[in-house]
């Protein structure tokens, strides 16, 4: 069974964690590897306008594999210089690569999500929730920390203080609450949700493709660069966006009062 499903209707892909027999953990380095690639082929190919992140199953993911840990096969290794390692070129990859995107990625949780699965989720660009998602920040409860940079990404959606509430008590958040702290963007009913994942990937489709990737771009930079920096960012992507024939095709739609056909050019 693949660990990954990989779908694509238009310019939309549907990337589904497929391990429902154990709650679609992501520490394990054969999903770290397939969710990898996956991720990376959406990113690479700019017919690709946006990306539907969702799990298998009644979870979206449980984060860490506990059968594997503390024991043989996981992240923590006898040696701790071997874990650090395990750390850094394991799931670690993960926020770096999702820092790194250009496509927009909507998770669509349709269940808890749990440790790194809540990390996983914020490491998206928008999130939606079904009414029976959960989210947990609860390393603490296995006496351990975020080592995903769970600790960098929470306080980055929900603030520092409800992040250090969320961290420290390792409380789970139900649906409602996530919405209401914005940690999701959305609640619909279960049967819902990816059809109203699906609209949203299609209204940020039916925008110029190298405008929307360039506006991500921008909006990731602005989390940790100053308002200088952002400006000139903002002016030498603002020369590219000028040049493409999709800035024209815009131009011309809306002064003939016509729908525009953006061709990615």
């Amino acid at each position: 069974m693949s660990l990954i499903i990989e779908e694509r209707d238009g310019a939309i892909a549907t990337i589904t964690l497929n391990q429902p027999e154990l709650r679609n953990p992501i520490s394990d380095s054969e999903m770290i590897d397939a969710l990898e690639q996956a991720i990376r082929r959406a990113d690479q190919d700019v017919s690709v306008r946006a990306v539907i992140l969702t799990g298998a199953g009644s979870a979206f993911s449980s984060g860490g594999n506990l059968r594997k840990m503390g024991g043989e096969g996981g992240l923590s290794d006898s040696l701790p210089a071997k874990t650090r390692r395990n750390y850094r070129f394991g799931i670690q990859r993960l926020p770096l690569l999702f820092e790194a995107l250009e496509v927009p990625v909507i998770a669509a949780v349709n269940g808890p999500a749990i440790g790194a699965g809540c990390d996983l989720a914020c490491m998206c660009d928008i999130r939606i929730a079904s009414e029976k998602a959960s989210f947990a920040e609860s390393f603490v409860k296995l006496g351990i920390v975020p080592g995903d940079g769970g600790a960098w990404l929470l306080p980055r959606v929900v603030g520092f203080s409800k992040a250090c509430e969320m961290a420290l008590t390792g409380d789970v958040v139900k649906a409602d609450e996530a919405l209401k702290i914005g940690l999701v963007s959305r609640v619909v009913p279960e049967v819902e949700l990816m059809s109203a994942a699906r609209d949203i990937a299609e209204k940020i489709a039916a925008n110029p493709p190298y405008a929307v990737r360039m506006t991500k771009r921008l909006l990731r930079e602005s989390s940790r660069n100053g308002l200088q920096t952002i400006l000139e960012m903002s002016a030498a992507m603002q020369a590219l966006g000028h040049a493409t024939e999709d800035h024209k095709e815009a131009i011309a739609a809306m002064l003939g009062k016509r729908a525009p056909r953006f061709t990615g050019r």
